[in-house]
């Protein structure tokens, strides 16, 4: 016996309600992390001339992908401590997550940092190179002045921050 249409769309229609996956959705929340977690990674780009290198030291929160830190300097252990202080206080106490740099190991101690995992970090370095062309590798476009890199950077990044859920 083949079921009507009125049968047909009575049963999709039951089906779609009673499925587990549609209260499964409504009730979903991600939990508040015990943990602060953090990535940092720098990223290079060059002031008035390609001899003249300059670090954007950057600082992400892994649950909530915001940029928590910036810092625009060498890439040294005066680099990291600029990082490190353009942290927030309740950051100051997260793993952290980074590269094999010696300045890292300087600046966050102990169980506090990691050696690795930086991927979400390292993605977001890639779309700062793709989106400005300040940071574009290889090219004619770098900054003349300090400050007009900072203020790209900045309001790149601000704007990052707010476009996140």
């Amino acid at each position: 016996m083949v079921p009507s249409a009125s049968q047909r769309v009575e049963s999709q229609r039951l089906t779609r309600l009673e499925h587990p996956c549609v209260f499964y959705k409504k009730s979903l929340s991600i939990p508040a992390p015990s943990r602060r977690v953090l990535e940092c990674d720098e990223l290079c780009t060059f002031v008035r001339s390609h001899q003249r290198p300059l670090w954007i030291w950057l600082a992400m929160d892994r649950h909530t992908r915001r940029i928590v830190g910036c810092f625009l300097g060498p890439r040294d252990t005066l680099g990291a401590y600029g990082l490190w202080h353009s942290l927030e206080t309740p950051y100051l106490d997260a793993v952290c997550h980074t590269d094999r740099l010696a300045a890292d190991k300087s600046v966050v101690f102990g169980k506090l940092h990691r050696i690795g995992g930086t991927q979400h970090i390292e993605r977001f370095n890639a779309t700062l190179r793709a989106r400005l062309a300040h940071l574009v590798r290889r090219s004619l476009a770098f900054s003349r002045r300090q400050s007009h890199l900072e203020t790209v950077v900045w309001l790149f990044l601000h704007h990052y921050n707010a476009s996140l859920p």
